[in-house]
């Protein structure tokens, strides 16, 4: 079987060596780069992100990210979010009272938390969505990697996609999977097996 390429776009946010290597380990060819025409051909694109919605919002479009990802997107080419690389697909974010456009590919508004201690950070269980091909395999006591103080905690988009719940005092979306496009709020690659055992399923879905 064909080893298969993922480019882990590079625009100045993310975990990036940490997630080539946790890539790597699970059987893809991977790629760190900025470069426009290699994250367009590469079997998937993964979207990390750590930080201010904002401030990642300026550095992907310094390099043409938001362009890039929506092309994958229509084109039905996988991508998959990461942490603030998932917040940054929807419409907007709202962080100390000031409001950020995102991508826009979801609806809606990535918001504060409302928990005594923030961030969010630690491991934590998810209630993943029934038929989930991120989660297949994985058992419903599972735990994974979260470090934010920020999240999705409603949906207004495709009724069909696949939503996977976490809790942190309120519920927020720990996972959405929508046609091409996925994404997780916790760090796959700082998950340990359980987050090896997700990348393997989407890396085997490309």
């Amino acid at each position: 079987m064909r080893t298969k390429s993922v480019v882990v776009l590079d625009y100045g946010s993310g975990n990036l060596r940490s997630a080539q290597r946790a890539l790597q380990r699970v059987g893809a060819s991977v790629d760190v780069t900025a470069e426009p025409g290699a994250a367009l051909a590469a079997d998937g694109l993964v979207v990390p992100g750590v930080g201010a919605f904002d401030t990642c919002m300026k550095g992907l479009r310094g390099i043409g990210g938001e362009r890039v990802i929506g092309e994958r997107v229509a084109a039905g080419h996988p991508v998959l979010g990461v942490c603030v690389g998932m917040q940054i697909l929807f419409a907007r974010g709202v962080e100390f009272g000031a409001e950020s456009a995102g991508c826009g590919l979801w609806p809606g508004a990535v918001t504060r938390l409302e928990a005594p201690v923030i961030p969010h950070m630690g491991w934590n269980v998810v209630n993943p969505a029934p038929g989930s091909a991120l989660f297949k395999g994985l058992s419903s006591d599972t735990r994974f990697y979260f470090v934010h103080s920020y999240a999705a905690q409603r949906w207004d988009g495709a009724p069909d996609a696949l939503l996977t719940w976490a809790s942190y005092h309120v519920p927020f979306l720990a996972a959405v999977e929508d046609g091409p496009l996925a994404a997780t709020q916790f760090h796959p690659e700082k998950s340990g097996d359980a987050g090896a055992a997700l990348l393997s399923n989407w890396v085997e879905s490309l």
